[in-house]
């Protein structure tokens, strides 16, 4: 197939464009390179320097490229800059959203798996939290990809051939295992690169925000998937898409790991014994967040591989190490 890759520079763009070249699919992407990187990019792959925002451009490359697929990845997805500076989350977010759905209008394209994320649940009641859930974001970032999936939906509905897949993540980590791919945000938010920089002794240490939740052992319970079996359920999703139907699939292992766990493991991974301190609760943070991905089992026919804690810390200690100062 030919594929359009919103935010295929990024972390997670870049291993789905990596894996889709390698399945043999001709693939263009769009990034304006603001928090991608352009060494990411599979060398086979397309890639233009665009605003996703810019609708004359981006609705040209739609008709000159006709590919047969969008994958919108694209977006800024920091949950604390989100509150601190909203007006261009959603101008970025559900901007860019609007000015992609009209270059595919124009292109003809009806096709779309959309990365959206578990912040559109907000606090949940209950766990594992299902695709039924009441969705009721708590910060800037998760209510706009709240307003793009509801905005996808009225696409489709005033279009009756569309189809589309919003697969809402949880807590995405790892590197790709073959070694060429890895996380590079700046600044970087993200626990594991953060635990591993550490590691490396590029941080004075890790700090764990809150000890006194009711979990077993006091911190923070996430669910943690690795970026392959991640990409592995985009590609399951892009089988499946069926002209006229719509899905929204939770991507996850149905359990969760503590802060604690997450970094004995580390420590067991990388041989070294980093400095942990412990901090107050940061505000917003929920105490247990995991999926329950048996909707995402059973219509994608698809399940984890690679997402245990030491396989994710593994090889993404391989690629820190490789690259130190990320891609620059």
């Amino acid at each position: 197939m030919k594929l359009l890759v919103t935010g295929g520079a990024g972390y997670i763009g870049s291993h789905a464009v990596q894996r889709l070249v390698r399945d043999g699919h001709e693939v263009t992407v769009v990034d304006s390179l603001v928090t991608g990187h352009r060494a990411a990019v599979d060398p086979s792959a397309t890639l233009h320097e665009l605003d996703l925002r810019d609708t004359p451009a981006l609705t040209e490359l739609m008709l000159a490229t006709q590919p047969d697929a969008v994958l919108h990845f694209a977006a800024l997805s920091i949950v604390g800059e989100s509150v601190q500076q909203p007006l261009r989350y959603w101008d970025n977010n559900v901007g860019g959203a609007i000015s992609l759905l009209s270059a595919m209008a124009a292109g003809g394209v009806e096709r779309l798996i959309f990365s959206s994320t578990c912040s559109t649940y907000g606090e949940p009641e209950r766990m594992p939290i299902r695709e039924d859930a009441p969705q009721a974001p708590i910060n800037t970032y998760g209510r706009t990809k709240l307003a793009v999936e509801g905005l996808i939906q009225d696409h489709a509905a005033a279009r009756p051939g569309f189809s589309y897949a919003m697969l809402r993540y949880f807590n995405v980590a790892g590197c790709d295992r073959s070694g060429r791919l890895g996380e590079d945000h700046r600044p970087e938010t993200h626990l594991v690169p953060i635990v591993l920089q550490a590691a490396a002794g590029l941080r004075d240490g890790v700090a764990i925000f809150g000890t006194d939740y009711d979990t077993p052992d006091g911190t923070c319970v996430r669910d943690y998937l690795h970026v392959d079996d991640l990409v592995a359920a985009h590609v399951c999703a892009l089988e499946r898409l069926r002209p006229g139907r719509g899905d929204a699939l939770n991507l996850g292992v149905g359990r969760g790991y503590s802060v604690r766990e997450l970094l004995a493991v580390a420590k067991r991974v990388t041989g070294v014994d980093f400095p942990v301190t412990e901090a107050p609760r940061r505000s917003g943070d929920v105490p247990v967040l995991y999926a329950d991905p048996s909707r995402a089992l059973v219509r994608l026919g698809w399940a984890p591989e690679c997402s245990d804690l030491e396989t994710i810390l593994s090889s993404a200690w391989r690629w820190h190490q490789a690259h130190p100062e990320g891609y620059a």
